[in-house]
């Protein structure tokens, strides 16, 4: 996690509105407004929280918006990465990866894992994590792949989207350099890196850095659907593959029973990207509440309260 430098959080409280239309009550500040009085009154340990509805945008910030690892949520910069490689017709999500790795050794059933497969977590493969999973392996995407599949099963692994993205460096070559070109360039988010393995390739299910006003941009993307500024940096059915066509788990309770492409389904009729430690873009409609935080326990019980919030 990103320090601080260690300034007291009080101490750099701030707000921000901004509407485009100028006109009328504006939506996301009385969202805003709920959600701050929520952070003062659970203790959730919010560092910014934004929230776009429609053109309108208000923010505030219990901390300084420095870049802070995103952890999960960069599952769902992957996926629109794969998006834009399909787009061009560089790959296709239902073809075997063993197309595009043809000297890995496979487990038994796993040269029929495709890139869908891996993506929304159903490659069947166990692969407990490890935060040094990285570098535990020679090769993480071989040792992850050598192992059997149990079939469509979910089976959520940072492996998996790890090996996705080795999928994708065959096609686009190194993946940081696409994505930067391709997805933040254009968002004007310039000088990320995104962690690498050993290899040299990057992490795949996290290991990205972004302020709360670059993931809200994010998040603003995704909810119009591919399109910025009258630009189409991806289709649309990209965007939706991350809510829709839920892989649903009847042993699992809510808000952790429905997955799709990196998309989490709920709370209530939200559904989100969730980062550890309270990374999230939660999505209702035309609107998108943006949070970072430190408060890994308390972020589910926010994410809720959001949903409330929002149903009001």
């Amino acid at each position: 996690m990103t320090v601080l430098d260690g300034a007291p959080q009080e101490a750099h409280r701030t707000t921000d509105v901004r509407s485009e239309r100028m006109a009328g009550v504006n939506s996301a500040q009385r969202v805003l407004d709920t959600l701050v009085a929520l952070v003062d009154t659970t203790g959730f340990g919010a560092l910014g929280v934004h929230v776009l509805v429609g053109d309108e945008a208000a923010s505030h910030r219990w901390a300084p918006d420095l870049r802070r690892e995103v952890h999960s949520v960069a599952k769902g910069i992957g996926v629109l990465a794969v998006g834009m490689a399909a787009d061009d017709g560089l790959l296709d999500v239902d073809v075997p990866v063993a197309a595009s790795l043809p000297d890995v050794r496979f487990g038994a059933g796993t040269d029929e894992v495709t890139l869908r497969h891996l993506l929304t977590m159903t490659s069947g493969i166990d692969m407990p994590w490890s935060p040094t999973e990285l570098s535990d392996w020679p090769d993480l995407a071989r040792e992850f792949l050598g192992r059997p599949s149990r079939g469509r099963v979910f089976q959520y692994a940072n492996a998996s989207s790890y090996t996705a993205m080795r999928v994708l460096a065959t096609r686009v070559g190194d993946v940081g350099a696409f994505v930067a070109d391709r997805l933040f360039a254009p968002l004007g988010i310039d000088g990320v890196t995104w962690r690498r393995c050993p290899l040299g390739f990057v992490a795949g299910g996290e290991g990205i850095a972004l302020t709360t006003e670059e993931l809200a941009r994010v998040g603003r993307l995704v909810r119009d659907r591919g399109a910025v500024d009258g630009r189409q940096l991806v289709d649309g059915g990209w965007c939706d593959a991350m809510h829709t066509d839920w892989v649903v788990r009847p042993d699992a309770e809510p808000p952790y029973d429905r997955y799709a492409m990196a998309g989490w389904g709920g709370p209530g009729p939200l559904w989100r990207l969730h980062g550890a430690y309270g990374q999230m873009l939660l999505f209702h409609g035309e609107t998108v509440v943006t949070v970072t935080a430190d408060d890994h326990a308390g972020a589910d019980a926010f994410a809720a309260a959001v949903a409330v919030a929002l149903e009001r």
